[in-house]
C-alpha cells in the first residue's frame, strides 16, 4: 500500500510503499476512501506542541473506508461496512473521565495519526470499538471532514450549551467554522461570523450567518457589543489576537470556547473584567462516539452540507501549502478512491 509519511519535522512527507497492516486483538484494517488534511496534521508533521508524535509515523485523523479485515475478538463490525476513523483512536474506558461521558480526555487514550499511524494511507488500523459506523446515505468524501471538523464543532457548541436565539460568535470560518456556523444555526441561534477573507465572508453569509464581521476593518468586540454581545464565541481561527478580539466581545456571562491551536499561542486574559463580567474561557477537543455518531444522524437527514475539495493524496506536500497559505475556502479531502 501507499502512505504518506513524515520521516522528519518540517521536512516534505514522503510516499512511502509499506506492507499492508496486520490487525492485533480488537482491532480493524480499513481500506481508506477518503481522509480530510486536519490543520492538526500539519501540527503534527512540523513537531508544533509540546507533546509530539515519534517519526517516522503517517498523519491524518479523518479516515474514511470499508472494513477488509477483522482482528480477533471483533464482531460489531463487518468486512465491507464503511467505518470513520476519528482522532480519538483509543481510550481505555476504565478512568473517571471515561466512565462519565468525557472520554475525550482520558489520560490514556492513542491519537490517530499522532500517537499512532493515521489516514494519509490506502490502508489502515483502527480499533474496531472507536471505528464509528457511517450511516447509509453519507459519502466518504463528507463523512471525512465531518469526523474531525464536523464533531469538533458540534461539541463546541455543546459545551457552550447554545441555545435558541442566543447570539453565538464563529471565528474563522474554514473546514470548521463552515460546519460550526451550521450547527448553530440548527440550534437556532443568531450567528455573528468573523474573518479575514472575502471569500470565506461570503460562505458563511451563504450558510446563513446573520452577521457578518470582517476582522481586517471591523473592531470585532465592539461590532459584537453593539449586538449586545456574545453569549459564547467559538474560536477556531488559528491566531491568538483572533482569541483575544471575540473574548473582547463577550456579554456578561459569556463563554469563549477555545478549539484552535495555535503552534505558540497564548491569551492575556483581564481579571478584573472576567470576575465582573462572570465570563468563562473552556477548552473544547474534538467529540466522543456519541457526539460523532450524532453529527452522521444530523448529515444523514440532511441538515448540513460538507465543503470541499479532492485531491489526491500524492498531492499532500502541495495541499499543506494551500492550507498555511489560506488559500482553501474550506476543507481539503484526500480521494484514495481516484484512480483505483
Amino acid at each position: 500500500m501507499k502512505a504518506a509519511v513524515v520521516r522528519a519535522f518540517g521536512e516534505p512527507l514522503v510516499i512511502e510503499e509499506r506492507p499492508d497492516p496486520e490487525p492485533g486483538p480488537g482491532q480493524a484494517r480499513i481500506r481508506v476512501e477518503a481522509s480530510g488534511l486536519c490543520h492538526t496534521d500539519i501540527h503534527a508533521a512540523h513537531g508544533d506542541w509540546p507533546v509530539k508524535p515519534n517519526p517516522p509515523f503517517v498523519p491524518g485523523h479523518e479516515g474514511v473506508g470499508r472494513v477488509e479485515k477483522l482482528g480477533e475478538g471483533v464482531t460489531h463490525l463487518t468486512v465491507g461496512q464503511r467505518v470513520a476513523v476519528p482522532w480519538l483512536g483509543k481510550a481505555c474506558g476504565r478512568c473517571e473521565h471515561c466512565l462519565s461521558g468525557w472520554e475525550t480526555l482520558c489520560e490514556q487514550q492513542v491519537n490517530t495519526g499522532y500517537g499512532c499511524d493515521g489516514a494519509y494511507a490506502e490502508k489502515m488500523l483502527a480499533w474496531a470499538d472507536f471505528a464509528q459506523p457511517v450511516p447509509d446515505g453519507v459519502s466518504a468524501l463528507d463523512a471525512a471532514p465531518l469526523t474531525c471538523a464536523g464533531v469538533t464543532t458540534y461539541k463546541a457548541l455543546k459545551v457552550a450549551e447554545v441555545r435558541p436565539t442566543q447570539l453565538v460568535a464563529i471565528s474563522g470560518i474554514g473546514g470548521l467554522g463552515h460546519l460550526a456556523v451550521q450547527y448553530a444555526k440548527i440550534a437556532g441561534a443568531t450567528v455573528a461570523a468573523i474573518d479575514i477573507t472575502d471569500e470565506k465572508l461570503e460562505l458563511a453569509a451563504e450558510l446563513g450567518a446573520d452577521l457578518i464581521i470582517d476582522a481586517r476593518t471591523d473592531d470585532v468586540g465592539e461590532v459584537l457589543k453593539q449586538h449586545g454581545g456574545a453569549h459564547a464565541a467559538i474560536a477556531l481561527a488559528v491566531n491568538d489576537v483572533a482569541f483575544a478580539a471575540v473574548n473582547s466581545g463577550l456579554r456578561r456571562g459569556g463563554k469563549l470556547v477555545m478549539v484552535a491551536l495555535p503552534a505558540h499561542g497564548t491569551i492575556q486574559v483581564p481579571i478584573f473584567d472576567t470576575v465582573l463580567n462572570g465570563t468563562s474561557l473552556i477548552g473544547s477537543i474534538v467529540g466522543t462516539r456519541q457526539d460523532l455518531a450524532e453529527v452522521f444522524e444530523l448529515h444523514a437527514a440532511g441538515q448540513t452540507q460538507v465543503l470541499c475539495e479532492t485531491r489526491p493524496l500524492t498531492s499532500v506536500n502541495e495541499s499543506i501549502d494551500e492550507v498555511l497559505r489560506g488559500e482553501v475556502k474550506a476543507r481539503i479531502v484526500f480521494d484514495l478512491d481516484a484512480g483505483r
